[in-house]
């Protein structure tokens, strides 16, 4: 099967993934504006192959040489017959991909409808939810992301200053949980204060409650905030809800967000299968 070729950065459709890899303001504009996502990774691809979200992949020589690449590739095609595949000159790799002997495959994921909709036009968001606030680290958002698709929290929300959700890093910290939750982005505190039904818990340090005494709690629907890495959640918020705290041996400061709300997700998890 021949795909079509790209071999100059100067093509349009290769300035517009580059545009998609931008870190910051930059990057986020840029998918929002096309409505898509930069997907990169056999890892990644293999998690919408089937998928008719993902319509387009990028691939090279090198990479239908590789079983698992070329796999993916043809199984997304027979499913999707509509999928566009561009190859690559491989010397165009090194300019794609952050990743050292990253394998040569990529693709164009069409963002979800939650991605694009608007705080405004959200009356609530009954259930379970996962609020992230401010965290900036991608790394944090990610892994934080795969935490709650693990433990059934599928809708998340991250208030403006948080890192962007659909962005590269976060995608791969994420190793294909977005494809399990619904993800807001972007919203205020106050549209959180607005549309958010179950009660609040706050997690933050110095709160008299503490998680392992909520049993009867955690046993309704709750939604979790996780704060910023350096200031925690912030006022207005902690205003509205209830703070609880994680309990840690004296000698250490602080746990890192990503493992707050790992405890905080998998307890609620196990005081309601008890």
């Amino acid at each position: 099967m021949n795909f079509d070729l790209i071999t100059s950065k100067e093509n349009p459709l290769f300035k517009e993934i580059r545009n998609l890899q931008a870190t910051g303001s930059k990057g986020q504009k840029a998918r929002l504006a096309s409505g898509q996502a930069l997907l990169e990774g056999i890892h990644l691809v293999q998690t919408w192959v089937g998928d008719p979200a993902l319509k387009t992949l990028f691939t090279s020589e090198i990479g239908l040489k590789n079983v698992e690449i070329s796999q993916a590739v043809y199984e997304h095609i027979e499913i999707c017959p509509d999928t566009k595949v561009y190859q690559l000159d491989s010397t165009l790799w090194d300019l794609l991909s952050e990743l050292v002997s990253a394998p040569h495959i990529a693709g164009l994921l069409g963002l979800p409808k939650s991605c694009l909709t608007l705080p405004e036009s959200i009356a609530t968001l009954p259930g379970d939810l996962l609020i992230l606030d401010r965290i900036q680290d991608a790394g944090n958002v990610g892994s934080i992301l795969r935490t709650a698709a693990a433990a059934g929290f599928t809708q998340v929300i991250a208030l403006t200053g948080c890192a962007h959700l659909w962005s590269t890093k976060v995608l791969r910290a994420g190793m294909g949980a977005h494809r399990l939750l619904d993800l807001y982005e972007g919203w205020s505190n106050q549209q959180v204060l607005s549309a958010v039904t179950a009660p609040m818990l706050a997690a933050t340090a110095d709160a008299e409650c503490d998680i392992f005494s909520l049993q009867k709690e955690l046993q309704h629907p709750v939604a979790w905030i996780m704060g910023s890495e350096g200031q925690g959640v912030s006022d207005d918020l902690l205003a509205q809800a209830k703070g609880v705290s994680i309990p840690i041996d004296a000698r250490v400061e602080s746990l890192n967000v990503s493992t707050a709300a790992a405890i905080c997700l998998f307890e609620t998890m196990r005081v309601r299968r008890s």
